[in-house]
């Protein structure tokens, strides 16, 4: 385990993780299921792992607050890191790798596998602490029960159907993870209304204003910090909420903006796809033929 100056902990391997924590080897190097809570030999608050990481913890933070009234579950959480995440920060208290049960799996254990590259498709390996899947009672032992196979897998005799089961494990948990975070999205809708609207003015406000003249195009990265989220769950909130991510919900703004532009003043394409803070006007054009299939021009003729 390295730790860069006035950087995080880089842990490159499952021994060097198994190593801060005062574990022995573990039993494959490329996956390890760490079963109840444990202390870094050093105390260590911020880190980035070279593996992903799925955590069950019992009591979790990042419950979400709207108004009086709280719109999540309590019995415990899931939380997910990828490899080169950081995780926690100097100010973070908690340092423990795991609570329950933590599972450390190199990318490498995926070769060969269909896993290895749609594991990047599950956005949730990309959240923030607040953003963590909070379980129901049902939820958590369903959880529980699937943490166990693997257990008891990793823990048997080695042969050919090993590493295919432990794979079938892993994507059945990955799967009910999805099913459950689609869930807390229905349950916190009320609160995803909210930060809807707050989206909106924040996106509305930045082309209004033509902030765009010298910060460019609107960015997921943007409104994600401005409403304090993600940039992943921003975008899995609103495929959720309107059936679109992100990137197409800024796109479908800057074209209306570009519609009002085109038919109320004489400003020229190139001028409008500048004030909406395109470099190019031929990138502007583009995405306008692919949302309207018309080209600028023909939009305008459209209103004369």
């Amino acid at each position: 385990m390295k730790k860069e100056e006035n950087g995080p902990y880089k842990i490159a391997s499952l021994t060097e993780a198994h190593q801060a924590f005062g574990l022995p080897k573990p039993l494959h190097p490329l996956i390890s299921l760490l079963n109840g809570a444990h202390t870094p030999v050093e105390p260590f608050r911020h880190h980035v792992l070279s593996f992903y990481k799925i955590s069950y913890k019992p009591k979790v933070g990042g419950r979400l607050k709207y108004g009086q009234s709280y719109y999540d579950f309590d019995e415990g959480g899931l939380l997910f890191a990828s490899p080169g995440q950081v995780i926690g920060n100097n100010n973070n208290n908690d340092a423990s790798v795991c609570s329950a049960y933590t599972l450390l799996i190199h990318p490498d254990f995926f070769l060969g596998y269909p896993l290895a590259k749609s594991i990047k498709q599950y956005g949730f390996f990309s959240y923030s602490i607040n953003e963590t899947l909070h379980l129901a009672e049902e939820e958590k032992n369903t959880i529980i029960e699937i943490f166990k196979m693997i257990e008891t897998e990793l823990k048997s005799r080695i042969d050919d159907f090993s590493q295919d089961v432990v794979i079938s494990q892993i994507e059945l948990l990955l799967n009910y993870a999805n099913r459950f975070y689609k869930r807390q999205f229905i349950t916190r809708k009320a609160v995803n209304n909210d930060l809807l609207q707050k989206l909106e003015d924040i996106l509305n406000d930045y082309i209004n204003n033509e902030a765009t003249l010298n910060r460019g195009l609107p960015t997921v990265a943007y409104l994600a910090e401005h409403l304090n989220l993600s940039p992943s769950y921003l975008s899995d909130m609103l495929r959720n909420l309107i059936g679109q991510n992100a990137q197409h919900y800024i796109h479908d703004k800057l074209i209306e903006k570009a519609k009002e532009k085109l038919s109320t003043t004489n400003l020229s394409v190139s001028e409008v796809a500048y004030a909406l803070g395109f470099e190019h006007s031929q990138s502007f054009s583009r995405l306008f033929k692919t949302k309207t299939n018309l080209s600028p021009l023909e939009f305008r003729r459209s209103f004369n």
